[in-house]
């Protein structure tokens, strides 16, 4: 099986995925870096997780029993029955394409459309993993020619997170988060209309208007934002937010036992807002999305229906508010939007594998684990940091 990396978001992904056949011995799991603009750190997540790497030039060279991808970039080269899989909250990006003379087509949904599943007139993909049955309508719309191949999974994070929730007060320990402390985890995707790209200055604000007795902050960076600015650039805009007690979690952790853990989360139109409506955090968001969100989507709708952070307006008195007026199952609709079958995706998506694949399945039956314990980023103090400057 070839496991195609083309960032470290993606790679982050398949993981989940990868997990499920690895107790088997009649599988030989490879690993490749595929070409991506934002492949900066894809190289060093294949050395820390220990698997077998091929060469780009020499994947798409030979051939596999099964390649899965949570990007498009190249794989129309690959030679294997692929699966591509969303590497965020199902398919909510709206992205657009230019052409040689400037035009600009159609915006179509990022996975959904005939610009990234199409080639010479052929649905590159053998399998189509969707979250959610509305998703298979949504692809009917914008590439009617894959819905053959669309396969209703699940999401993976959802049932991850799921699985971790009897974990919080650990996940609050591994962030030296005290039991009489509200856990602030500001989250943001990348790009210019990101809440760090438009906000740069709120992390700062926030550690000095929040009361230090009632309040902790944290910090959950798009991987985009890490290796497209580079891990040192980041530690050091953000050094004197971190000597103010700021927990930054580098892009290695596992981001979800954060959102577990958090009692506000304030985030933009990324993924990982979206996913903290599972965990039972309240939910504020900044800024506006505009046209980058396709308004069918879990995010889509958290966008419409969650309320947003006012920058003009003292920070405490808001996250009171929305403490005072949070409540279980607020977000009910974005979580059953996220999913239409909830705690299977591991059971789901094993069974495509092997399917495809033309094997057996083990005899044992797979479940979502919980998620490892998050870790901050050491503070400007640390011997580790100072080394690293």
């Amino acid at each position: 099986m070839l496991v195609v990396v083309h960032t470290v978001t993606s790679g982050q992904r398949l993981l989940d995925v990868v997990r499920l056949l690895g107790a088997d011995l009649r599988i030989q799991v490879v690993f490749t870096m595929a070409p991506d603009v934002f492949s900066n750190g894809v190289a060093e997540l294949l050395i820390r997780i220990g698997g077998v790497t091929l060469p780009w030039h020499l994947a798409i060279r030979e051939r596999f029993d099964l390649a899965i991808c949570a990007a498009y970039g190249g794989i129309e080269n690959l030679h294997a029955p692929l699966v591509v899989i969303p590497h965020g909250a199902g398919y909510t990006k709206l992205v657009s394409r230019r052409s040689g003379g400037g035009a600009v087509a159609a915006r179509g949904v990022y996975g959904l459309s005939a610009q990234e599943l199409v080639r010479d007139g052929t649905v590159i993909p053998s399998a189509i993993v969707l979250a959610h049955e509305a998703e298979r309508l949504r692809l009917a719309r914008s590439c009617p020619e894959a819905v053959a191949v669309a396969e209703v999974v699940g999401d993976a994070s959802h049932d991850r997170l799921v699985a971790s929730s009897p974990r919080r007060r650990a996940y609050r320990h591994a962030l030296r988060v005290p039991a009489e402390q509200e856990l602030v985890v500001v989250t943001s995707t990348w790009g210019p209309s990101s809440l760090f790209g438009m906000h740069p200055g709120l992390l700062r604000r926030m550690l000095s208007e929040l009361p230090r007795d009632r309040y902790r902050v944290a910090a959950l960076l798009h991987p985009n934002i890490w290796f497209g600015h580079g891990v040192w650039q980041i530690r050091t805009w953000l050094a004197d937010c971190l000597r103010e007690g700021l927990e930054l979690v580098p892009p290695e952790a596992d981001w979800r036992g954060v959102l577990v853990a958090a009692d506000h989360v304030v985030g933009d139109h990324g993924s990982a807002a979206v996913y903290a409506t599972v965990s039972g955090a309240s939910v504020l968001l900044v800024g506006d999305a505009g046209d980058d969100v396709d308004s069918a989507s879990a995010g889509g709708l958290l966008a419409s229906t969650t309320p947003r952070m006012r920058l003009d307006q003292p920070l405490p008195a808001q996250l009171r508010r929305a403490a005072a007026t949070h409540h279980p199952g607020r977000h009910a609709a974005v979580v059953a939007r996220l999913t239409s079958t909830p705690g299977h995706f591991d059971r789901n998506m094993r069974r495509l594998m092997y399917r495809l694949m033309r094997l057996p399945q083990p005899l044992t039956l797979p479940t979502a684990d919980p998620v490892p314990l998050p870790y901050p980023t050491c503070s400007p103090n640390h011997a580790a940091f100072q080394e690293h400057k």
